[in-house]
């Protein structure tokens, strides 16, 4: 996965696990004429899934050993 680091996921994670916080919160407020909607909590719940699926794949990536299963056939010849 080439296309994010792990320190970026780890802190695209972070973030969406403050928004979770906000949400628990207050979902929507108004002061005076300016008013503030945040996402859906279930949007939220997706992307802090998405995130810890690729902190922990991004994690594993150069943990992984790759083994290679050779099998040979003894012949006379």
């Amino acid at each position: 996965m080439a296309w994010i680091t792990l320190e970026e996921a780890r802190e695209n994670l972070k973030m969406w696990l403050m928004a979770e916080k906000m949400v628990s919160t207050g979902q929507a407020y108004t002061i005076g004429t300016r008013s503030l909607t945040r996402v859906n909590l279930a949007e939220i719940a997706e992307r802090i899934d998405f995130w810890r699926n690729q902190v922990a794949a991004l994690e594993n990536d150069g943990k992984r050993a790759s083994y290679r299963v050779f099998r040979g056939v003894p012949r006379d010849l």
